[in-house]
């Protein structure tokens, strides 16, 4: 089954290739002979494969024949053989050697074998090709092996056990469902097995990278998330169904093509019609189908059923397995439903669901709806599919448990109809609201938002619906969730004010709004609302969640805005609550909360990313993976971003965006993603994300606005659009009603270094009004967090210092080198690279207009330059260069560019050591000892909790999961 091979590449066969080339030229004495027989289904790609490695042999120096079997018997003895030595006699140019071909095709010319004179031919044809070769490895290559005469079967038996004088490798391809009964090359095949210089090769579909790869190569992109799934499903990783499959989407053709749609029809017609049976009733099956069920489904006996099984093992349609038989590619069911009557299809899966719900054990019920409801009797499958439904919930399945629900809706309206026997099922008595309640919390913990919004407005409509306040309380959750945070406060405040509501009503409103106005960065807000739910929670049983949510508010808002030690204890309490009680949003949330304080405002990294991975952990076990698993991994990111771990960083949100998160979940990780991409100066990839986050933000997300704007800013002063990062800032400080002086001081040095810059550049003029503004702004957070507690004001000075060393670029147009020097210092206090390595850059730019100490500002610019290579950070890279080619730096002291992770090969690094921080050694060392974690505490003047974060960052850092694996690491990486 020969595919385009021009225009698609050869693609996960690299290893292949360079066996064969190794057992057929390489690991070859002279005098000997080898042989690789290549087996496999058709379209794995068998014939681009032998055209691939006799291009290498023959480059390598080998003379090369190839050919190919015929599907005609014995009627043309030795073709392939002699074709071969056609296709050599029209290709070559030497005399001698065409003269050594000729003949050899004389000799088949003049004698055909027969039972006496088939050995003298076989000898006669080995010293021809002796000839032929002249002294070269001889490598002949035949196609579709299957088809093989019985002379060339002769042949290859006596050339390959050395009776022909001669350097001889055979590599042939065979279709391995073809090799069934007594096909006479089984037998062939089992002599020559004994012979160690041959090898028979399964040759297995692409995985899943090589399918995405090839696909990506045909249609010029990268296919989309989902696109890339169906692909792979329907394909199977069978080479040609994917160059098909790819070339159709690139092309814009709907359906199957019918090169497919033959292809397959043709294999499965071959079988008997038993084994046509059994692999349609597989197709029509929920995989994997187990064997006890297929025997109810096609009514064969045991015997015939397994000899039919058999066959269509045999034939590559279908696998086998423990737990049942699937078909090797999907694309087959498509075709196969196609060749049924509606009639045949309905009685088909009737026998189905009939045989499921007969199973003396548990009922498959997701499976069972299916069947029913393709069988067309909606009023049995309903039962079944609220039943998965509910099954899905209990395991945290969100997203199985939307889809049945949906499924439940679907089929409470559909109108039953008669069944062939007569009989009419008994009409199952279905609350539409409690399936429309049930169908939009499901898809609200699945992160379908908006499906979530849809069908809470379908419920209100209902007169069966929930109370009012219970539907204020769900739309601003599923609001808030979205990313529309204002009108979710507002639902909110409806509950809060309304005198119909309940005390739990309230209660829930309550604790609801103070996380909401924590993520607004509401800080002292939320306090008080948080409190005040609180108090309510204490005169009301049953609101362990309600606790949880106004606790970690509570602690969020304590240790921002007073005692860091209480409010991380109110957190952690929270948390244990959390776990108590089980409920799934409740430890997410806790989870989630702790991990934001830690790597933010705290700036207690380290540990703020290990809470944070252990928390998505968590979270993905409890079936909220789509949304607070992805959530939690945009904090890790931007932990990681903030300590210089941006390649780690780039594999975590790319882990997490395979989930395809939607609403504030996907907001969260684009920002994140961004964040990276503005660092790297990946202008297209930034510019990307930000028009997708606006364009969610449209709706309505306040909490997202000021990180979207900072970013906005930083991305186009890269560009030199000074007007443009202008713009941003002034934005935020309109739009911004945040407590949060960490963001506000951020904002404020990205619009002063936005008007130093158009200062330098002279491209924009210096904005006054707009610097007035921003040093208010500077004040008024330098009053606020002075007020805050330590480690809050402890960052925001960080910011502060930038801010003060861009108000001297503009005071005096050259900037202060001690106020940058003090920012670097400070940030290298706070372990945060990328701002230490741009003042440095600023400091050494102020030290060089100045004239002075220019020895020391070529070794600032050497140390930023460093810091900004290793980081990947191109823009601050180039900004170092231009600097440093003006005043005649060298900084060829600086290591080498390091390449974009994304980019860089999937190779170990020689010393696996490296990742670590020279504190993490230091434990390492003592793990590897035996010592614990109190032990270790002891000896290095650690608490016993900060050991446990470092242990737990060097097993993210090294990839283990015990202080065996860890120990085993560092002593076969420890200096001798």
């Amino acid at each position: 089954m020969a595919s385009d091979v021009d225009s698609a590449p050869l693609v996960g066969r690299a290893g292949t290739v360079a066996t064969l080339r190794s057992a057929l030229l390489d690991d070859v004495a002279p005098g000997h002979t080898a042989a690789v027989f290549l087996t496999g289904e058709s379209g794995v790609g068998k014939t681009r494969l032998l055209s691939e490695v006799g291009e290498q042999v023959r480059q390598a120096g080998a003379l090369v024949l190839t050919g190919t079997c015929l599907d005609i018997g014995d009627a043309s003895p030795l073709h392939p053989v002699r074709q071969a030595l056609r296709r050599l006699d029209a290709d070559l140019a030497e005399a001698r050697t065409t003269s050594a071909v000729r003949g050899l095709l004389q000799v088949f010319d003049e004698e055909t074998p027969g039972p006496d004179g088939a050995g003298a031919l076989l000898e006669r044809v080995a010293q021809g090709l002796h000839l032929v070769a002249g002294g070269r490895p001889l490598v002949l290559v035949l196609d579709d092996l299957q088809w093989v005469d019985r002379s060339t079967r002769q042949l290859l038996l006596y050339l390959l056990a050395g009776l022909g004088d001669l350097q001889l490798s055979v590599l042939a391809a065979i279709r391995a469902e073809s090799l069934r009964g007594a096909h006479p090359l089984r037998r062939v095949l089992a002599e020559l097995r004994r012979l160690r210089s041959v090898q028979v090769v399964d040759l297995l579909p692409l995985d899943r990278s090589g399918t995405d790869e090839l696909a990506a190569a045909i249609v010029g992109a990268p296919l989309p998330p989902e696109a890339a799934d169906q692909l792979w499903q329907r394909s199977g990783g069978n080479p040609f169904v994917v160059e098909e499959l790819a070339r159709d989407r690139r092309d814009g053709r709907d359906g199957l093509s019918d090169t497919l749609r033959e292809v397959f029809l043709g294999r499965v017609d071959a079988l008997p019609q038993p084994a046509h049976a059994v692999v349609q009733a597989v197709a029509a099956g929920v995989e994997p189908v187990e064997h006890w069920l297929l025997a109810q489904v096609v009514r064969l006996p045991e015997d015939e059923l397994l000899d039919a099984v058999r066959e269509a093992v045999a034939h590559r349609l279908l696998v086998g397995a423990d737990d049942g038989y699937r078909l090797r590619h999907r694309l087959v069911a498509e075709i196969l439903a196609d060749e049924l009557l509606p009639a045949e299809r309905a009685a088909l899966h009737r026998r189905y669901a009939e045989a499921l719900t007969a199973a003396p054990a548990e009922l498959h019920q997701a499976r069972l709806a299916h069947h029913w409801r393709q069988a067309g009797e909606p009023a049995r499958a309903l039962p079944a599919a609220m039943a998965a439904a509910r099954e899905a919930e209990r395991l945290h399945g969100y997203a199985e448990a939307h889809r049945h629900w949906s499924t439940a809706l679907t089929l409470a309206a559909t109108p039953a109809v008669v069944p062939p026997d007569g009989g009419r099922p008994a009409p199952v008595e279905v609350d539409r609201a409690e399936l429309l309640s049930h169908a939009a919390e499901a898809a609200h913990h699945s992160g379908e938002h908006a499906r979530a919004l849809t069908l809470l407005a379908e419920l209100s409509a209902d007169p069966a619906g929930p109370p009012i306040c219970a539907l204020h309380i769900r739309r601003a959750r599923y609001l808030a969730a979205a990313g529309r945070s204002a009108p979710a406060e507002e639902e909110y405040r409806r509950v809060l004010s309304a005198a119909d509501c309940t005390p739990h009503e309230r209660c829930t409103a309550a604790a609801r709004r103070a996380e909401l106005l924590l993520h607004l960065g509401r800080y002292a807000e939320a306090g008080e609302q948080a409190r005040e739910a609180l108090d309510l929670a204490a005169g009301v049983p049953g609101c362990t969640s309600e606790v949880v949510l106004a606790s970690s508010a509570l602690g969020f808002s304590e240790a921002f805005l007073g005692d860091p030690a209480d409010g991380l204890t109110v957190m952690r309490r929270a948390l244990e609550t959390a776990e108590s009680s089980g409920r799934p949003e409740d430890v997410a949330c806790a989870y989630l909360h702790l991990a934001e304080l830690l790597t933010g405002p705290l700036n207690i990294l380290e540990e703020g990313v290990v809470v944070a991975r252990r928390g998505a952990e968590r979270v993905a076990e409890l079936g909220l993976g789509r949304t607070w698993e992805t959530r939690l991994l945009a904090v890790a990111t931007n932990g990681l971003f903030r300590v210089g771990q941006w390649a780690e960083a780039e594999k975590v949100v790319a882990a997490a965006l395979r989930h395809r998160p939607s609403g504030a979940d996907a907001v969260e990780l684009l920002l994140a993603r961004c964040r990276l991409s503005v660092g790297y100066g990946d202008v297209e990839a930034s510019d990307r994300d930000l028009e997708a986050v606006a364009t969610v933000l449209a709706g309505g997300g306040a909490r997202h606005v000021l990180p979207m704007l900072i970013l906005r800013a930083g991305l186009a002063m890269w560009q030199g659009r000074h007007d443009l990062a202008r713009q941003a800032v002034q934005r935020g400080l309109t739009e911004s009603r945040s407590d949060d002086v960490i963001v506000l001081a951020t904002l404020a040095w990205h619009g002063l270094r936005a008007e130093a810059e158009a200062a330098a550049s002279r491209t924009v003029e210096v904005d006054p009004n707009a610097v007035r503004r921003l040093r208010e702004v500077v004040d008024r957070v330098t009053r606020k967090s002075a007020r805050a507690g330590a480690p809050v004001r402890y960052v925001a000075d960080g910011f502060l210092a930038l801010c003060d060393a861009e108000l001297s670029r503009l005071d005096d147009g050259r900037g202060d080198p001690e106020l940058w020097g003090r920012s670097a210092t400070e940030w290298d206090r706070r372990h945060h690279p990328y701002p230490a390595a741009y003042s440095r850059l600023r400091q050494a730019e102020a030290l060089l207009s100045r004239r002075s100490r220019m020895a020391t500002a070529g070794k600032l610019l050497r140390q930023a330059y460093a810091t900004a290579q290793a980081l990947g950070a191109v823009p601050l890279s180039a900004e170092i260069r231009t600097l440093a080619g003006r005043a005649r730096v060298t900084l060829d002291d600086a290591p080498a560019p390091a390449p974009r992770p994304r980019a860089a090969p999937a190779v170990p690094a020689v010393d696996e050591l490296a990742v670590l921080t020279a504190r993490e050694r230091e434990v390492l060392a003592a793990v590897a000892e035996g010592l614990t974690n109190k032990e270790i505490g002891q000896r290095l003047f650690i608490s016993e909790r900060t050991i446990g974060v470092h242990v737990s960052h060097i097993f993210d850092k090294l990839q283990v999961r015990t202080r065996v694996q860890a120990s085993a690491i560092f002593l076969r990486n420890r200096p001798e």
